[in-house]
């Protein structure tokens, strides 16, 4: 068994306006030393034994299904389970 985390974020030219707004929320309270934040995704996925390669398995799904390859970049890290 495999443990993949798989993080997902914007592209750096794509506007994040949750992320503006989470980062003006922080100033109004005090954080102003916060200059940039961005939001982004987390997936925990926990793949069973299998033939197939698991990085090729991986980029499939998030190919497919769990991303927006046009405006997010995705990376991901697998461990055993």
């Amino acid at each position: 068994m495999k443990k993949v985390k798989i993080y997902v974020t914007l592209k750096e030219s794509i506007l994040d306006p949750q992320g503006s707004a989470v980062q003006g929320s922080l100033s109004k309270i005090g954080y102003e030393e916060v200059a940039d934040l961005r939001i982004g995704k987390y997936l925990e996925l926990t793949i069973g034994d299998t033939a197939r390669d698991i990085d090729t398995i991986v980029k499939e799904m998030c190919e497919k299904v769990l991303t927006n390859t046009v405006i997010e970049n995705y990376r991901y890290e697998v461990e055993e389970a």
